[in-house]
């Protein structure tokens, strides 16, 4: 029996007729990339960069170059972050059951088909490389007293989903990887040295990142549950975790302005104190009935009161270095 071509006309002796590969779009690539690495929310390493490298500034000592290689570096490690938890959640089956919403769920990239497991993996794996690379030749330009930051730092990347957060200490690296660790970091690599004014403003971006996962994992409680993950709210129940939120919110403010009193920050520093009037939602449902879902606008509220503070804070210490 004779094959045919596509026109119906005879094929040639010898053709093999293979179905054709499915093309996938350059855009729609960029878009599932986009999609694991959660990218509206690297916001947040820009705002960590930006207060530890106003602090090393108010402190004395900036460099545009290495300022930008550490922002590029933390900003491939938080990508690094967000993919491996997108391809752990998948491979675990949490993302399969949990309830997504604008600020929790995963981003529904890998349980859509956009991407596959490995093209994930290896794209989260990429973005450690590139972070470590680039945190490794901030070391030789500043010296060991940087190393020991890249290295929890790296600990807190590659061990978060599949290790931290499943022995209920997930909170906890968050705030200082993906907070306190990067504004010290960056005001280090300025030169060499750690000032009080980064050490006083790691203390809030600690505890905001640090409460950006919490809030965040109360509408996924049931699938992190069913996953094996052991976060504040599985093991303090609602109730408790909630109460941890809203003391972790109230210390931000607190320590800025305990920084101030004690000189360690300048008295602009106040200015950072502004934003915590977004926390009138999220803490309204913390401190009333925290067995009720968290409210969408709450959840917002949460991201825009961690950005504002540590850009309130970055501002403040720049008008003061300035002045």
């Amino acid at each position: 029996m004779h094959r045919t071509t596509v026109t119906g006309k005879p094929a040639p002796a010898g053709f093999a007729y293979r179905r054709p590969r499915r093309q996938i779009a350059p855009m729609a690539k960029l878009s599932a990339l986009a999609g694991v690495a959660r990218a509206p929310f690297l916001l947040l390493p820009v705002t960590l960069v930006a207060s530890g490298a106003a602090a090393g500034a108010y402190d004395g000592h900036f460099s545009w170059r290495r300022t930008v290689v550490a922002l590029v570096g933390l900003v491939a490690l938080h990508v690094a972050v967000n993919v491996l938890n997108e391809w752990s959640d998948m491979r675990t089956g949490i993302d399969l059951h949990t309830k997504r919403t604008p600020f929790s769920g995963g981003s529904g990239t890998l349980p859509a088909g956009a991407i596959s497991l490995r093209a994930t993996l290896l794209f989260g794996l990429t973005a450690a490389a590139v972070g470590l690379a680039l945190g490794a030749w901030l070391v030789m330009q500043v010296g060991w007293v940087l190393l020991p930051v890249m290295l929890v730092g790296a600990v807190f990347v590659l061990a978060y989903t599949d290790v931290l957060a499943r022995i209920g200490v997930g909170e906890i690296a968050a705030g200082l990887g993906l907070g306190g660790l990067p504004v010290m970091g960056t005001a280090l690599v300025q030169d060499g040295t750690l000032g009080p004014a980064a050490l006083a403003a790691a203390v809030p971006a600690t505890c905001m990142t640090f409460n950006l996962l919490l809030l965040n994992e109360f509408p996924d409680e049931e699938a992190d549950r069913a996953g094996g993950r052991r976060n504040l709210v599985i093991l303090f129940g609602r109730r408790g975790a909630a109460a941890i939120y809203a003391a972790a919110a109230l210390l931000t403010p607190f320590a800025v302005v305990a920084a101030v009193v004690a000189n360690l920050l300048p008295q602009y520093a106040l200015a950072a104190v502004l934003p915590s009037v977004l926390l009138k939602d999220p803490l309204r449902w913390a401190l009333g009935d925290p067995a009720s879902p968290v409210p969408i606008p709450a959840l917002g509220a949460n991201v825009a009161w961690n950005l504002a503070t540590n850009l309130f804070l970055a501002a403040s210490l720049v008008v003061a270095a300035l002045l």
